[in-house]
């Protein structure tokens, strides 16, 4: 009995296959662990453009707006204290946000920290939203950034003297 134990462990056929087997089983999940990760920092990184994306669209129209200071005209414009402009040719659109800039007419004053004389100016206070979507096709979710911006209109008042 002890010279049957002694051979089957000597004859060592079959442990390459055995050893061959558990490599590629190694190789294979190593593999696919690298395959699932790219692919995962492929959509992650998708994601990002279109966030920034559509945080450059959203930006472009506050830009858009701003250049144009007809936009900051009170009289005739405004609806309930809103306006759309791009509802108005003079402002184009090229990244299609969606805008609304708001008169507050309750604010009133100089701001703060501006270092501007109060009494020779006439503080109007506008406040613009923005809207951009990720400008891609291919994905069918489109990533949304909605922008913020407080604008002060100075408007010089007519002092008696001058």
């Amino acid at each position: 009995m002890e010279k049957g134990m002694k051979r089957i462990i000597r004859d060592q056929s079959g442990a390459a296959l055995v050893i061959a087997l558990l490599m590629m089983v190694t190789l294979t999940l190593i593999g696919l662990g690298s395959v699932f990760t790219s692919t995962f920092e492929i959509r992650i990184s998708g994601n990002k453009r279109g966030s920034t994306d559509a945080f450059y669209a959203a930006d472009s129209g506050v830009q858009v707006l701003l250049a144009n200071i007809k936009n900051f005209d009170l009289p005739g414009k405004y609806t309930d204290n809103q306006f759309n402009p791009f509802a108005d040719p003079g402002n184009p659109n090229p990244t299609e946000v969606k805008a609304t800039i708001y008169h507050i007419p309750e604010q009133h004053g100089a701001p703060r920290g501006a270092g501007v004389s109060a009494t020779h100016f006439e503080f109007i206070y506008f406040n613009i939203r923005t809207t951009g979507e990720d400008q891609t096709e291919l994905s069918p979710v489109k990533s949304t950034c909605s922008i913020e911006e407080k604008v002060v209109r100075l408007v010089p008042t007519m002092q008696g003297g001058y």
